[in-house]
């Protein structure tokens, strides 16, 4: 571990002198990849500095315990420096390992965000317009952009399927564990008997992919336009802006109707077509060396049930790490750090044990 440390030392101190080169400042594209490898590189050496200096101060203070000679109270203070010394480097070696770990080359990305409603009707879409509103308040606490990429509205407010992108620094880092079923438990206002209702909406979380990454080929689309529309008549377009797009390899269908220039909408179903194949690409990947174990770990499934929203209790349960809050109201208004950073914490002990195996 250590070489590959102070490997990466190395590769600190040197992007650090390329990015005061006067050629490399002038040269946009180079200083972007530098200063980008640069900001990655610095939580490694940052912590690996702490660890050497704490492996310094043990060294030190084990050195005056062995030499002897201390009066009570200095020998007292040099041991105590000694454990910390000695806590801080058990400490900071974890965390370095869980710094070296492979990162995803999608977690920087911006995400496309795929909202459908399930089993339960016009409960399922209401729920995934909460879900909806949840992600977009928890952006909007992370300073994040969102845009509406396509909506299906149902009569009551809700949402048949809802895509939307969402534009900010690490968001696929902190959205990708969201993608799978999500289930709420509640009794809906069209209930006379006070009966709890159990419905699901699925939620998929994209790494949006840029063209170099995914070729596609204009011939093997076929692209259609019709007349957009809403629930209840809203946002009737008298001209044919709506774009439907079909990937003819694959079959995949993207629909977009949410901009009144065809143009537009052809832009964003692009966009979330790159991105479904660019995932469709990713799996295929992983299916390919299923065998080795790390290759799979955090890879969302939209068929699995993730979590649980239950209303009359209060609470929120997330099934893959057991994790249970009783905050329902402010974990749909956005306030999902919590389950956020343990579903992090999991999957990083996951992969250090698949690591070491």
């Amino acid at each position: 571990m250590f070489d590959k440390l102070k490997a990466v030392e190395e590769r600190f101190e040197e992007i650090g002198n390329e990015l005061m080169k006067p050629e490399v400042v002038s040269d946009n594209e180079t200083f972007k990849k530098l200063m980008k490898e640069h900001k990655q590189l610095t939580p490694i050496v940052e912590k690996f500095r702490e660890y050497r200096a704490a492996k310094e101060a043990e060294a030190e203070a084990k050195e005056l315990l062995d030499a002897g000679g201390l009066d009570k109270d200095f020998k007292e203070l040099v041991e105590e420096e000694y454990n910390e010394a000695k806590a801080k480097i058990e400490a900071t070696g974890e965390e370095l390992k869980i710094l070296l770990l492979p990162r995803d080359p999608n977690d920087d990305k911006n995400v496309i965000v795929e909202i459908r409603g399930g089993a339960g009707g016009e409960e399922a879409a209401l729920f995934a317009g909460s879900l909806m509103r949840m992600y977009s308040m928890y952006a909007e606490s992370r300073r994040w952009k969102i845009e509406v990429l396509s909506a299906n509205e149902t009569e009551l407010g809700g949402f048949k399927e809802v895509s939307f992108m969402i534009e900010g620094e690490g968001a696929y880092s902190r959205l990708k564990y969201e993608s799978g079923v999500h289930r709420v438990q509640r009794v809906p206002e069209t209930e006379t008997q006070g009966r709890i209702h159990t419905s699901t909406v699925t939620v998929a979380v994209l790494p949006e992919a840029e063209e170099v990454e995914v070729d596609i080929n204009p011939a093997d689309l076929q692209i259609d336009t019709y007349r957009s529309g809403g629930a209840g008549g809203q946002h009737v377009n008298k001209t044919e802006s709506a774009i439907r797009i079909t990937h003819l390899p694959t079959g995949l269908v993207v629909e977009c109707q949410d901009e009144r220039s065809q143009h537009k909408n052809k832009d964003k179903a692009m966009k979330v077509l790159r991105s479904r194949l660019y995932e469709m690409m990713q799996q295929q990947q992983n299916d390919a060396i299923a065998s080795d174990r790390k290759a799979q770990v955090g890879t969302g499934d939209r068929s699995e049930r993730i979590r649980t929203y239950n209303y009359p209790q209060g609470r929120v349960t997330d099934h893959r790490i057991g994790l249970t809050l009783y905050r329902i109201e402010q974990i749909l208004n956005g306030d999902i750090d919590e389950i956020v950073e343990s579903l992090i914490t999991y999957y990083r002990t996951e992969m250090l044990k698949a690591d070491e195996q």
